[in-house]
């Protein structure tokens, strides 16, 4: 390399540098409502001066494919970003996830059809990052789309099993792994392809049998995923911007992904290999009934729910993913609003995993304009519990089961949960008795504190507000 090559690389890898920190530095600054909008502009404007120097690479030789890319690019996202309703968030998030993942797996293939022919015998790490990547890349992007299906309804939530489906997965998993091995061996075109096929098909066949409660999980898994395939991308081109920025986005994902396991005392091998929720999809009772020892739930109307909330002295919001399908969290404003004018405390309890994804309901509860200081992590929510006079639950159904707390017996024993049950009086607003995705009867409903107000949950917060406004 002349001189004045190495010069131009030294201020291209230094460029990238800036990029990778002005990445970082934006992501450190999502990590609070505050300074999140500012953070996102800081990571997007890294992004875009490590596009911009990539551009002038002497490598690229189709500006034109690169230009329409973008354009299309920049048009999905503006569309998704405008149109796509807060509660639809996590299954984008999937969906842009596996495209990730996809776009580094076809990059190893276009780099292996590429170098292969010319000579064989390619470098053993660049052979090595380039199988990587395509693997890896296309269990990401068929195992993101299966997850966004889930999410968005297009296939059942519920995890979708049959006999020996593990020793299946782990047959497709080996079948994969000789596939690279052979296509790195003998440089075979038709070798990267049968991976590529085999890699999609264990994707799909990793995120059936998962249910829906375990989903921001298996996306947090699949991201992390996706950023070791950029990252292994990054090697096979040279760029050390993917070489960083992956290397960010796995580091990120693995650790978020042990965080939310740890959120519900469960192993990532319990989420993947468990059917966890597979006895829940069956209906339970359309209203009030006994459960197994005989105890009944109790019933409460609108009129003396809202009497109730309208002359305790605090509040305490428990939203769920009953909040976020039925978008009642405007409602749930208004509802607080008013109740704050009566000189109502209210604040709102929010569990690690409640919802789809990490921070759902923060992001929901935000859209709402609901004050940030008001909502409270588990840890500072379940020591005012005790002091709180009424909590209402939306939706809100395995994250506040006492089950976790005293029936070693139960899916959930050990999973950190709301201690709603310590509040003076709850009410819980449900479609009907189903159960969660857990599959198992909440022992809340059955408490004695414990009145049931069914229905979709904004008609009910509606019916709510209006009996606040009458009191």
């Amino acid at each position: 390399m002349t001189p004045v090559l190495a010069l131009g690389q030294n201020v291209v890898n230094l460029t990238y540098a800036v990029a990778a920190i002005l990445l970082i530095l934006g992501i450190k600054r999502l990590s609070h409502p505050t300074t999140a909008r500012s953070g996102n502009l800081v990571a997007a404007a890294g992004m875009a001066i490590a596009v911009v120097v990539t551009l002038f690479s002497p490598e690229i030789d189709s500006y034109w494919l690169i230009a329409a890319g973008i354009a299309v690019g920049t048009v999905i996202g503006a569309v998704s970003a405008r149109r796509v309703r807060m509660t639809a968030m996590p299954q984008m998030v999937a969906l842009f996830n596996g495209v990730g993942g996809g776009a580094a797996a076809l990059i190893a293939a276009a780099e292996f059809h590429r170098l292969a022919p010319a000579g064989g015998a390619l470098a053993g790490d660049i052979l090595a990052a380039i199988m990587f990547s395509a693997l890896v890349g296309s269990i990401s992007f068929s195992g993101s789309i299966v997850a966004f299906a889930k999410l968005q309804e297009l296939l059942p939530g519920r995890p979708l099993i049959f006999p020996g489906q593990n020793i299946v997965n782990a047959l497709v998993f080996v079948a994969s792994i000789g596939l690279a091995i052979a296509a790195a061996a003998t440089e075979a075109q038709v070798w990267i392809v049968l991976l590529l096929l085999a890699a999609l098909l264990f994707g799909v066949m990793l995120v059936l049998p998962i249910g829906g409660a375990d989903m921001p999980v298996v996306i947090s898994f699949l991201n992390a995923f996706t950023g070791l395939a950029a990252a292994s991308a990054g090697f096979v081109l040279d760029n050390v911007a993917l070489i960083i920025g992956g290397t960010l986005v796995g580091a990120s994902g693995t650790l978020l992904t042990v965080m939310m396991g740890r959120a519900m005392n469960r192993s990532l091998a319990n989420v993947l290999f468990s059917a966890f929720g597979s006895a829940g999809a069956g209906g339970g009772a359309a209203a009030a009934g006994p459960d197994s020892d005989g105890k009944m739930a109790r019933e409460i109307t609108p009129e003396d729910a809202a009497v109730m909330l309208a002359y305790a002295e605090q509040v305490m919001v428990v939203p769920g993913y009953g909040l976020a399908v039925a978008q009642a969290q405007h409602a749930t404003r208004e509802l607080a609003d008013l109740l704050e004018g009566r000189g109502v405390r209210v604040r709102y309890a929010i569990h690690p995993v409640a919802g789809r994804m990490p921070g759902h309901m923060n992001v929901l509860l935000a859209e709402a304009n609901v004050p940030y200081p008001q909502l409270l992590d588990m840890e500072d929510a379940n020591p005012e519990f005790q002091r709180t006079d009424v909590v209402l639950v939306i939706g809100a159904n395995d994250v506040t089961n006492p089950a976790a707390r005293t029936d070693r017996q139960s899916p959930l024993f050990g999973m950190p949960i709301l201690d709603v049950d310590e509040a003076r009086n709850v009410i819980v607003l449900k479609r009907s008795m189903n159960t969660g995705f857990a599959g198992v009867d909440n022992e809340l409903y059955y408490n004695p504190k414990t009145t049931m107000l069914f229905g979709d949950a904004k008609a009910s917060v509606e019916r709510l507000v209006s009996g606040v406004k009458a009191a």
